[in-house]
């Protein structure tokens, strides 16, 4: 049985006239008797009555009819459904963010922007670890992540480079640099702070770039505690255990047992915001959502 025969079907039982049917279906009507009565033998049911010309379903057509049209309708939304999908208009998108990602005010905007203009695509969040993240997008499992690194260590994936954020220094409220929070900081001037450090084995990249700055200012952080996420630094900053560089976003934190120093203007250090993805991505509510990300980081003409 195919779906043509079902439609051939639902035309006879609902015009109840054999040539009408042939009619609505662009076809003689012979060749419609010949498949009314094939659909019939092969089912081993009859499913209409025959006086003269006129022809009406029995009890058993009238049956059949409702999970036709049932059938029909579901064939007819999925034919709809995948061409949605393939415009990039349906379908499912899982996307990842780290915590300090998340913070990011870009970050949220995009989820948002692209909920709004692609309602009938249901977009599905993760948070996690960068270097989780990144293994699960390779691996298809999630479709694009907002990170802090880069993604040399994944030959399977690209990034665009969405932002680039100023890094502030978290310090105990009580910490003599608290003074500070007016004059800005040089990178150097830590040199004898212990320092929280965060990240995970081919984690965030942030600590990995700052020990690189600071190794060559002549000084190595001293880690008085490590720490695989940025939030938990953050916490240990509060607690008085030493001081954290962080992306500026994060500044939210802790506002009354921390406070967040800038670096003096010549001094500036940076991270990126990145949103990864699969070099050999293909379907097109991904390539939306990468394309919406970069229109809206990109700066205002």
């Amino acid at each position: 049985m195919e779906l043509r025969h079902l439609r051939y079907f639902v035309a006879v039982a609902e015009e109840e006239h054999m040539t009408r049917a042939a009619a609505r279906l662009f076809m003689q009507q012979p060749p419609l008797s010949l498949q009314i009565k094939a659909l019939e033998q092969e089912l081993g049911v009859a499913l209409f009555n025959r006086v003269g010309k006129r022809i009406q379903l029995n009890a058993a057509g009238k049956f059949f009819l409702s999970d036709a049209r049932d059938i029909l309708a579901k064939a007819d939304a999925a034919v709809k459904r995948i061409k949605r999908f393939d415009l990039g208009e349906e379908g499912r998108m899982r996307v990842g963010y780290t915590s300090s990602s998340a913070l990011h005010e870009l970050t949220p905007e995009i989820i948002s922007v692209f909920r709004k203009s692609h309602p009938l695509i249901s977009l599905e969040i993760e948070e996690g670890p960068a270097h989780d993240l990144l293994c699960a997008l390779e691996e298809e499992r999630i479709d694009a992540a907002f990170v802090r690194s880069p993604v040399t260590h994944y030959p399977t994936l690209e990034c665009i480079g969405l932002k680039e954020e100023e890094m502030v220094v978290a310090v105990p409220i009580l910490h003599p640099l608290a003074a500070r929070f007016e004059d800005g900081l040089d990178l150097a001037e830590l040199h004898n702070e212990l320092f929280i450090l965060y990240g995970q084995v081919h984690g965030s990249g942030i600590t990995e770039m700052l020990t690189q700055r600071c190794r060559e200012l002549g000084f190595e952080p001293q880690a008085a505690q490590e720490v695989p996420r940025v939030m938990a630094a953050i916490q240990l900053v509060a607690a008085g255990f030493g001081i954290c560089i962080v992306p500026q976003s994060l500044a939210m934190i802790q506002p009354k047992n921390v406070a967040y120093l800038r670096f003096k203007s010549e001094h500036t250090v940076t991270v990126p915001l990145n949103l990864a993805y699969r070099r050999n991505v293909d379907a097109q509510a991904i390539k939306r959502f990468l394309g919406l990300s970069k229109s809206l980081s990109s700066p205002p003409p």
